[in-house]
């Protein structure tokens, strides 16, 4: 599992949505236009787009690359079955799907038993609509244990937000070299070429949204400063390899996946220019708010970046965190409130213990609380935090749990309802003994 790549102290370029310049060698983005009839070092000018060419100038994202060789340059693509077993993207239809409003909890995902990429590791958890009209959202599991050697992947039906809880991730992309741990998150947005290295095994969770792309939220009254501030994320810097070996390209296309290849690397932008592209941020930098009175604050308070949909105020998804802070409400019960939500909520837990489900939740699990399902903290959490005296207390470094929150109703995959991810059938044990729960006197 030995990397062929150096990824120690990498620089990156800072800031969200920033416009970015980045050489490779000095010279190699021209000045004062984009395509110049020659470009330096004989390199091959190609526009990216993220986003349609006539959109406002405020959500418009594309990059100017410049390349040893265009992207067009490959064989034909063909079908590749050996990729995409446990991959599904089409949810307007019910083939291989399950439909519940049961609250579902999964253990971890195993680790694979032969040697397995990251582009052969992905588990479809669930999701809802069509990358084909560019709708909806899928949620992932990976697993695997063999980085992509002379292989790259590129994503043509969303953008994956990538969320690990095992081992560290060692991407190179297009634009450069990127490394996310734990308690880190990377986007890579639809389009762009990556491949996944690794020393030691790597698990995680994955979010793909079919449209739009993600975005930190505005603050509102909240002011100027908080959550998640955007000098700290961190963009990848100008490398390029110049090699004539045979490379692997693997697209997901329409959730199946083709494969073609092509001479030399497709890591050859030797200086590029623009707003799309990869990025990551350290989840330990994020700024959490909370109440310094009574009561919870909603969870919608946590939220890292979002991807909205049409509707403003309404999720595709909202990444949130409930990572390491201050408790310090007064005559409150501080786990999150028992509710139904308009929103379904998967949730995953990175490192150590979450407040709600103290046992039986630990790194690498996730549940899924479908739209209006009541759910909350399970019996054992309920009475130790009813009944627990109120001191400030701090949340300890270890623990950081998420949520992808999201207003479409999601469907499950049948391989992830048959054991393949280890369904936990006992979930909804946990509130059994809330249903003996008595009125009692006023206090």
């Amino acid at each position: 599992m030995d990397t062929h790549r150096n990824y120690e102290n990498l620089e990156y370029a800072i800031g969200f949505g920033n416009h970015v310049e980045t050489e490779a060698l000095k010279g190699a983005v021209p000045k004062g236009q984009n395509s110049p009839q020659k470009c330096a070092y004989n390199l091959i000018a190609e526009q990216f787009s993220g986003t349609a060419f006539t959109l406002p100038r405020a959500s418009n994202q594309k990059s100017w690359l410049y390349k040893i060789r265009p992207s067009a340059v490959h064989s034909p693509f063909v079908d590749a079955p050996e990729f995409g077993k446990y991959v599904k993207n089409d949810f307007m239809n019910d083939h291989g799907l399950t439909i519940t409003p049961n609250q579902l909890r999964w253990k971890r995902l195993p680790l694979p038993e032969k040697p397995t990429t990251f582009a052969e590791g992905l588990v479809t958890v669930c999701g809802a609509g069509d990358p084909s009209i560019k709708q909806g959202i899928a949620i992932y599991l990976y697993a695997a244990n063999k980085s992509m050697t002379n292989s790259s992947m590129f994503n043509s039906d969303g953008d994956f937000l990538i969320v690990p809880w095992e081992g560290e991730m060692l991407i190179i992309t297009e634009m450069g070299k990127l490394t996310v741990k734990p308690r880190e998150i990377c986007v890579i947005p639809r389009g762009i070429k990556f491949s996944v290295e690794m020393t030691k095994p790597i698990r995680g969770y994955i979010c793909e949204v079919f449209k739009g792309h993600f975005k930190i939220p505005d603050l509102g009254p909240i002011g100027a400063n908080g959550l998640a501030n955007p000098r700290d994320f961190l963009v990848p810097v100008a490398f390029y390899e110049n090699t004539e070996e045979e490379f692997q390209i693997i697209n997901k296309y329409l959730g199946k996946f083709y494969k073609c290849t092509k001479k030399g690397s497709p890591y050859d932008v030797v200086g590029w220019h623009g707003n799309y592209y990869p990025y990551k941020y350290n989840l330990d930098l994020f700024n959490a708010m909370g109440t310094v009175t009574f009561d919870h604050p909603d969870p919608s308070i946590f939220t890292v970046i979002t991807c909205q949909t049409d509707e403003p105020g309404v999720a595709v998804c909202d990444f949130a965190i409930f990572p390491p802070r201050w408790m310090v409400a007064e005559h409150t019960f501080r786990p999150p409130y028992y509710h139904r939500n308009i929103m379904s909520e998967y949730m995953g837990n990175i490192a150590g213990q979450y407040d709600a489900k103290e046992e039986g939740f630990l790194p690498g699990y996730g549940s899924l609380h479908s739209l209006l399902q009541g759910h909350g903290p399970d019996h054992e959490s309920f009475t130790k935090w009813s009944n627990i005296d109120l001191e400030p207390i701090r949340y300890p470094y270890e623990n950081l749990a998420f949520m992808f929150e999201s207003s479409y109703m999601f469907k499950t995959c049948s391989f992830v309802m048959d054991d393949q991810v280890n369904l936990d059938h006992d979930y909804f044990h946990c509130w059994d003994k809330l249903a003996h729960n008595k009125l009692g006197d006023k206090p």
